[in-house]
């Protein structure tokens, strides 16, 4: 009897152990591989992204506006003129964009050689693709913490065409040119729109810089400055952000 008593005993204590064990078991707990995923691999690059599609632009356009220069000869043959354009920008973040623009503006050309003195018109359009970087500035005074300082590096296309009315040709012609800018942009109607200021070098070789030779229907003239030189500009800009 005490060896059947003890039969018993053993079998209600493992049945127990076994209640006990499946019922602390929960599928729900079970280890899910996806359940610590996440597409971000910092808490930071969260936080980045989070602060872009609160604060950040994702497109912006503008039109633009100002003076065209031109420096050594072609700074004395070529007048300082009005420009005019527009401008694209993609952003990447909140602090790198791709900006596209396309300006165009007309100069008045005056040159002499050692024959003739000529006057005429030339028509510069460009095409440039620039990248752009905003500085970080929000740990300074509250009151320039939402200006939007930058500066730029790219390149453009450059084209341009003479025109002279005592000339029996009109040339035309192209090049590329290496891009350098700082500007700064002040935010309007609650970041809806902007407004802003860029000044922009370019470091630009046209076909006939070397040349001091002017070829008027097979006569050449000696010119007095050679065509050589850079131009740059300063653009204000009205636009808005997207």
């Amino acid at each position: 009897m005490k060896r059947i008593l003890s039969c018993l005993l053993v079998v209600l204590a493992m049945s127990s152990w076994s209640v006990s064990s499946y019922a602390q078991t929960d599928p729900d707990e079970a280890y899910d591989p996806f359940s610590d995923y996440s597409e971000f691999d910092e808490a930071s690059d969260e936080e980045a992204d989070i602060n872009f599609f609160k604060n950040g632009r994702f497109f912006t356009a503008a039109m633009v506006i100002g003076p065209r220069g031109f420096t050594e000869g072609l700074g004395k043959v070529y007048n300082d003129a009005p420009m005019f354009g527009i401008q694209l920008s993609y952003f990447f973040d909140l602090r790198l964009a791709l900006m596209m623009g396309l300006t165009t503006g007309d100069s008045a050309v005056n040159f002499t050689t050692n024959a003739n003195t000529y006057s005429g018109n030339v028509s510069i359009t460009t095409f440039n693709m620039d990248l752009k970087y905003y500085f970080n500035t929000q740990n300074v005074t509250r009151g320039l913490a939402d200006l939007n300082p930058f500066i730029l590096g790219g390149f453009s296309q450059v084209q341009r065409s003479y025109s002279f009315s005592s000339l029996s040709t009109t040339s035309r012609d192209s090049t590329m040119a290496t891009d350098l800018g700082v500007g700064i942009e002040i935010p309007l109607m609650r970041r809806k729109a902007y407004t802003g200021v860029q000044a922009t070098y370019h470091y630009i070789s046209f076909p006939d810089e070397n040349k001091d030779l002017l070829d008027n229907g097979g006569t050449l003239e000696k010119l007095n400055n050679k065509f050589n030189g850079d131009m740059y500009d300063v653009l204000f800009m009205i636009g808005m952000n997207f």
